[in-house]
């Protein structure tokens, strides 16, 4: 790993790599090794001030906002090459500065530069005015865009997710302040060179690393006009109640809880397994991940015994082996988390099937083995809680209705598969659960074409989709005289 990509100096503020108000450091450990592997300044109230005016400067008096809808565009097509060729180096940062096994790294970097391209594409075509009439009165509707946008992004994911807000956000026309997280602070510099060199104007993008602390400021900060905010839900609701004290646009993509509707006319053996499997990518550090597997009450012996097998079978070992799948959690602090949940089997009950403890080849590093719960009840905390690790609950359910209950019944509802023999009984099914997303029978929706985000305590707003574009932009409407605008494909008549 070249050192520069390692060991940054510098925060990307108004076009410029510019010297950090403190002398702070954060050193940034690799959760495989518990050994520095690199090094950010750690930010101040002023570099956050910094980066806010000149984004602000760059949105009021900058020609971005100005530009044409095509001469965005022609920038982010540049930036989107531009990421698709630094993906190795994305990948490589990803895996050295929060633990993502090698062989799933491209599976996070891979969806970075689609979504430049899809906004790019978008904004194109997309109707920015709109004409009303009304017998003799006219209203042009107006898409603004909304201001200086603060973007939060979280560890687990944080070029995607940050490429999730500051590509719509720039196709709108907004402004960005970008803060990375102290314990992935690094792979989002290689973001900032990207738009650099694709000729973002000075001040639109800003990237400033930083802590809770300087996190809050951002959120507070009269300079900016709307949060992104990707994370927990105890965060997000921080958030939600500063920006509702503010009245400041605010959108939020928080925890999950997600359940796997199996039904009695699926195949649930090979089912459970295969969702085992898929809710082990990025240790279980995925905010969408299945981690309730609801099996039919009837063959709850069979794929509880079919997901154990799965999960024993699991490499788990050194992220930097391609033949790792489930490598480190993130932190010290994560692991003892999700021990605390595997810890709560004498008081509530379940069982700790297979895995649950750290494994004996791995003396160092944050590891926790595949962990699959049976004997658990959805009212249990581990089946509540967002656990945000390798570890899954197998539960029971009586049909159809019941499995719908189950599925339903927490608090939060950001994504679900169903899995059914017959695919319209599974879209019956998919139809009456409460998430943002559903899969049926494996049938991904095409990203970023789709929005993405969640019901209940999972967020508000969404992300990706042309709903991910009007999350930036603000209806003005202005009443103009009959003669003064030409009919437009938006003219209803």
């Amino acid at each position: 790993m070249k050192d520069h990509l390692m060991y940054r100096r510098e925060f990307y503020i108004g076009g410029e790599w510019v010297k950090p108000a403190g002398t702070g450091v954060l050193e940034v450990v690799s959760p495989s090794t518990e050994e520095v592997v690199g090094e950010v300044p750690v930010s101040t109230l002023e570099d956050i001030d910094r980066a806010v005016a000149a984004a602000r400067a760059a949105f009021d008096d900058g020609p971005w906002p100005r530009m044409t809808p095509d001469e965005r565009a022609d920038v982010l097509d540049r930036a989107a090459e531009l990421l698709r060729q630094r993906n190795p180096e994305i990948a490589g940062v990803l895996t050295e500065e929060m633990g993502v096994a090698s062989s799933q790294a491209p599976l996070q970097t891979g969806t970075i530069a689609p979504v430049f391209d899809y906004y790019a594409e978008l904004i194109r075509t997309f109707e920015f005015d709109r004409v009303v009439r009304s017998g003799d009165r006219v209203g042009l509707v107006v898409s603004d865009p909304v201001g200086v946008v603060g973007a939060i992004v979280p560890w687990n994911a944080p070029v995607t997710l940050a490429a999730w807000k500051v590509a719509p956000a720039l196709a709108a026309g907004c402004t960005v302040v970008l803060k990375p997280p102290p314990e992935s602070p690094l792979s989002n510099y290689i973001l900032a060179e990207a738009l650099h060199e694709a000729g973002v104007p000075a001040g639109v993008v800003n990237v400033v690393p930083g802590d809770r602390e300087v996190g809050e400021h951002l959120v507070t900060h009269p300079g900016t006009d709307k949060i992104a905010f990707t994370g927990s839900t105890a965060a997000g609701k921080r958030i939600m109640s500063l920006c509702g004290e503010r009245v400041k646009r605010v959108s939020l993509e928080l925890g999950g809880k997600s359940a796997a509707l199996v039904l009695d006319d699926a195949d649930v053996e090979t089912i459970t397994a295969n969702m085992v499997r898929a809710s082990m990518h990025n240790s279980g550090q995925v905010c969408a991940a299945v981690t309730r597997i609801l099996v039919p009450r009837k063959r709850y012996a069979q794929a509880l015994e079919a997901g154990a097998a799965l999960a024993s079978g699991i490499p788990v070992g050194d992220p930097h082996d391609p033949s790792t799948v489930v490598g480190p959690l993130v932190a010290e602090r994560q692991r003892d988390r999700v021990e605390g949940y595997i810890g709560l089997a004498a008081e509530e009950g379940f069982q700790v099937v297979v895995g649950g403890g750290r494994p004996s080849h791995l003396p160092k590093g944050w590891y926790v083995e595949p962990t699959i719960l049976g004997d658990v009840d959805n009212s249990m905390r581990v089946a509540q809680e967002e656990i945000f690790g390798p570890v899954v609950s197998v539960i029971p359910h009586d049909g159809d209705d019941d499995a719908v209950r189950i599925a339903n019944d927490s608090r939060y509802g950001l994504f679900s598969t169903v899995w059914a023999g017959d695919p319209a009984r599974g879209l019956a099914i998919a139809r009456r659960l409460r998430t943002g997303g559903t899969v049926v029978n494996g049938a991904v929706p095409p990203q970023p074409f789709v929005p993405f985000g969640g019901f209940k305590e999972s967020g508000i707003g969404r992300e990706l989709g042309i709903e991910g574009l009007h999350q930036y932009l603000e209806p003005h409407t202005i009443g103009v005289p009959p003669t003064l605008v030409p009919t437009t494909k938006g003219d209803p008549r």
